[in-house]
């Protein structure tokens, strides 16, 4: 049923205006939001689990929004929490990552694999991302793109079993962030 108002309705970075004219508009970007996660999902599959985990992980926030999270009222809350709090409330979900929507997306992604199995990968990867972070920040006195690939290499003595690719994605994802 088209509306009669114009209502702003958003789905990741999609955008659409509905007018009483297109009233499948929303329906389409829906839709295409729906295609995108699952290209993710797909592209994740191909990989072997403890990679999927990562991949899937490094996207957890572009699949958050396409998935419509966080809800409106989600943030009105972080909004209004201080950055002590957003601090011990991000430490809390990654504690819990295995809990929340990337062990759907990884059971996804490879069906057949135990749920043991998956949570396990789920903490892996988000243990390998804090290490290479927190060894990053360490290192000091090298060049930059140096520092980024010395971080990961220590972070790999501590959690080996990625593919090159992952490393390789690894040095770049704490390349950005540090950017």
């Amino acid at each position: 049923m088209a509306a009669s108002y114009s209502m702003r309705s958003v789905i990741g970075s999609l955008a659409v205006e509905p007018n009483p004219g297109r009233a499948d508009q929303s329906v389409m970007t829906e839709q295409a939001a729906a295609d995108e996660i699952a290209g993710i999902i797909a592209d994740a599959a191909r990989l072997p689990l403890l990679d999927a985990a990562y991949a899937l992980w490094r996207r957890r926030y572009r699949l958050g929004t396409l998935e419509g999270r966080p809800t409106v009222e989600e943030v009105r809350i972080n909004r209004t929490l201080t950055p002590e709090q957003m601090a011990a409330k991000y430490r809390r979900d990654r504690d819990r990552a295995h809990e929340g929507p990337a062990f759907g997306h990884l059971k996804r992604a490879h069906p057949g694999a135990t749920d043991d199995a998956i949570r396990q990968a789920i903490v892996m990867t988000v243990k390998f991302e804090d290490a290479c972070f927190k060894y990053f920040e360490e290192m000091t006195t090298a060049e930059y793109w140096q520092r980024c690939q010395h971080a990961v290499e220590r972070a790999r003595r501590d959690y080996p079993g990625f593919l090159e690719d992952t490393y390789r994605q690894a040095a770049n994802d704490v390349a950005y962030y540090y950017k």
